[in-house]
């Protein structure tokens, strides 16, 4: 929103919903649901769930017939971060809600942390949870992991010229008419990638982006997703844009 002389303007919040993509989390989901349904028992939560071999799907489903806040999105398979979240998207602009925000189903991210990022929304179009940031931290993360997470942020931030201290982080709030801004139809990238590519989309179109600083933690139960493969698409793909978006300045110039 614009109010035409250069200053956005923020209206209402609306109704929330928290979308929790799933796969192999019977262990965690229960959890998960119930700590973010204290945490903002305004909120709903949709469980995102690419048709987990062990239950989770199932587990959602009971947790939905037993609370009218929270609902079930079953997915043929296993598809990727991205695809699960866009889905996601789709499914809360149609039921017309005002805020969509990205959460882990591990416990990572702490669900009692989402009235803060929910407070900043109302002065801002997109919020981030920062780890790096100050006041921002992580637990129980081997060095290697924090260096992997750092880097990478640190890159994506220096090569798409962003101005985001934590661009792979995925603790995320959108106003749902942000969300419009962003181009998502031709969003290809799966994995956390992703997220890099929501930032940069989030700063081209001229979006207020706030970060606010939250405690990481590293599961406790169940598998981490993360695999050669994710980091691969990562650096590839940030490559691609970083050097696509320079060749685009310097032709620009050239052509004034």
């Amino acid at each position: 929103m614009n109010d035409g002389g250069g200053q956005r303007r923020f209206g209402p919040l609306g109704t929330v919903l928290v979308i929790v993509p799933t796969y192999n989390e019977a262990e965690n989901i229960e959890a998960v649901v119930a700590r973010v349904r204290a945490a903002v028992p305004e909120a709903h939560v949709l469980v995102a769930d690419d048709n987990s071999p062990d239950g989770t799907g199932k587990i959602a489903d009971e947790l939905a017939a037993a609370d009218p806040q929270v609902s079930v999105l079953h997915r043929r398979g296993k598809e990727g971060l991205g695809a699960a979240y866009l889905a996601g998207f789709a499914w809360g602009a149609e039921r017309g809600f005002g805020v969509l925000v990205e959460m882990d189903a591990d416990g990572s991210h702490q669900p009692e942390e989402l009235p803060r990022l929910l407070t900043a929304l109302k002065g801002a179009d997109v919020v981030l949870g920062s780890r790096w940031v100050p006041g921002g931290r992580i637990v129980n993360w081997p060095r290697s992991r924090e260096f992997l997470s750092r880097g990478g942020s640190t890159y994506s931030r220096l090569l798409l010229d962003v101005p985001i201290r934590d661009v792979t982080g995925g603790f995320r709030a959108f106003r749902a008419e942000a969300l419009k801004e962003l181009g998502l139809r031709d969003v290809a990238s799966q994995g956390y990638c992703f997220q890099v590519d929501l930032a940069r989309r989030a700063v081209r179109a001229g979006l207020r982006v706030v970060e606010v600083p939250i405690t990481f933690v590293e599961r406790e139960r169940g598998d981490s997703k993360m695999s050669r493969d994710i980091v691969v698409e990562a650096l590839w793909r940030v490559t691609a844009w970083g050097v696509a978006g320079r060749v685009g300045s310097i032709l620009g110039r050239r052509g004034r």
